[in-house]
């Protein structure tokens, strides 16, 4: 017998306890497509860490909520050049034509990086003229790295759901994403750690590195449309929806125009804003309590570890059986947990100021976010068109997400005057009493939102039409 044809029934069944059983050729399909977002995962979370080590070491920590704030509008003409390319291309091309942008923009970066980043300090303190140069830098990068994040991710997933009907993504998301989690704990750890290993004075090697890899998803994507049976990349919408002659105008507004007239994208649009918001007020207290321990290489790698441990606590979630909540409770339930879960993290978080107990806090809001809350949320687009999944998904995962970061860095904002106005310890305890106050209701709304999303999508699956 061929040893693949033995290895893979045992995975296969090894699968099924937590996900479900698959056929065949439908668990290789997912075991392809889980490859790919293994790549874009794990160089997402090496990015991640060299994005805020990077800026803080050029620009400085106090400045990540106003980088925030900035990276809407930094993002507005990324997003409108992917909203054309999405009229004139295919979805096989995006998939080409981004990681071949991002991938040598990366290597380009590395080299750059390479030049200043090792006398940065030195530079700066002698030169204004330099000293500025590197802040634009550094700016460049932070919103560089959150674009890709917030394009290549929400593509890759607009493509899984256009492939995909409901039946096999309810067990076959949760696979691809405990898949991607091995990416995102390989490779920040491996990748984002290895110049503090090397004794290396910049971060150039990471990002040299991370180009490559982002270069290699384009030969996995064609890989998976070669291999997978086209009955296989079949979604709701090509099964169920009649040929609509479609009137509308393309352009960069069609996915903002469909966000604001309908109910149900408005409603996932809450749920990403919210949990952003929260989290955001979280993240900002984590580096600056990180920025103020470690700094340069050192920085680099203490946040890589944390980026490595969110994806390890992740998988760990699923393959302890949490994706059957999504199984076996529904959708509904399975967003309705999240806003409680976040709000006993909040409680925490008031009561608790430690790095030690902020890196514990942010594993588990990330962690539980991506085992949990975030295939729930992608399987929400299933029941849609693909004019939805491609254009209003960009919007609500790319606005969406910056937009709530902007909001809670505004607020982060206040940190700073109200230490300067009362103290570093009494200004702080009003900065966390306010968190508080704005957080809990929004956490409430959040609850109520959840519920609807997850009544409506029982609605049209069962029913078998087009929410939207």
């Amino acid at each position: 017998m061929d040893k693949r044809s033995g290895i893979l029934p045992f995975f296969q069944w090894l699968c099924r306890f937590n996900f479900g059983d698959f056929e065949r050729e439908e668990f290789k399909k997912f075991l392809r497509m889980g490859l790919i977002f293994a790549l874009i995962i794990g160089v997402y979370w090496t990015l991640r860490p060299l994005k805020d080590a990077i800026f803080i070491q050029f620009v400085g920590k106090f400045q990540l909520p106003f980088a925030k704030t900035m990276s809407v509008l930094a993002l507005l003409p990324l997003v409108m050049f992917y909203t054309r390319l999405l009229e004139k291309t295919s979805r096989e091309k995006m998939l080409v034509i981004l990681p071949a942008f991002y991938g040598t923009a990366i290597l380009c970066f590395s080299l750059l990086m390479n030049l200043v980043q090792g006398s940065a300090e030195s530079i700066a303190s002698s030169s204004a003229f330099y000293s500025i140069s590197l802040k634009t830098l550094g700016y460049f990068w932070y919103f560089f790295v959150e674009s890709f994040g917030s394009l290549v991710v929400a593509l890759f997933w607009a493509f899984a759901a256009d492939t995909t009907d409901p039946v096999h993504a309810k067990r076959g998301f949760p696979l691809v994403v405990a898949i991607g989690q091995i990416g995102g704990i390989i490779f920040p750890y491996s990748v984002g750690g290895l110049p503090y290993r090397l004794h290396c004075s910049t971060d150039s090697l990471s990002m040299l590195c991370l180009g490559f890899l982002i270069l290699f998803i384009i030969p996995l994507v064609r890989y998976f449309l070669r291999k997978t049976p086209n009955q296989l990349l079949t979604s709701f919408h090509g099964k169920n929806e009649k040929k609509e002659e479609s009137k509308q105008e393309p352009g960069f507004l069609e996915g903002l125009k469909l966000l604001l007239k309908n109910r149900y994208l408005l409603c996932i649009f809450g749920a990403n804003f919210i949990y952003e918001i929260v989290v955001t007020i979280f993240d900002f207290n984590f580096k600056i309590a990180a920025g103020s321990a470690y700094s340069g290489v050192a920085l680099s790698n203490y946040l890589s570890i944390y980026g490595s441990s969110v994806n390890i606590i992740s998988l760990l979630c699923l393959l302890l059986g949490i994706s059957n909540i999504t199984r076996f409770l529904g959708i509904g339930v399975a967003l309705a947990a999240m806003p409680i879960i976040v709000g006993l993290a909040l409680f925490g978080f008031m009561s608790m100021d430690t790095l030690t107990f902020l890196f514990a806090l942010m594993v588990g809001s990330k962690a539980i976010n991506y085992a949990l809350n975030g295939p729930a949320l992608k399987q929400l687009y299933i029941p849609t068109t693909p004019d939805v999944k491609f254009k209003a998904q960009a919007w609500i995962e790319t606005f969406g997400s910056r937009s709530s970061k902007q909001a809670g860095s505004v607020f982060n904002m206040s940190l700073g005057p109200l230490q300067g106005a009362f103290g570093a310890v009494l200004g702080r305890s009003y900065y966390l009493t306010l968190s508080g106050i704005l957080c809990f209701p929004l956490l409430v709304l959040w609850l109520v939102v959840a519920i609807f999303l997850g009544k409506s999508f029982k609605k049209a699956i069962n029913n078998n039409v087009t929410i939207c």
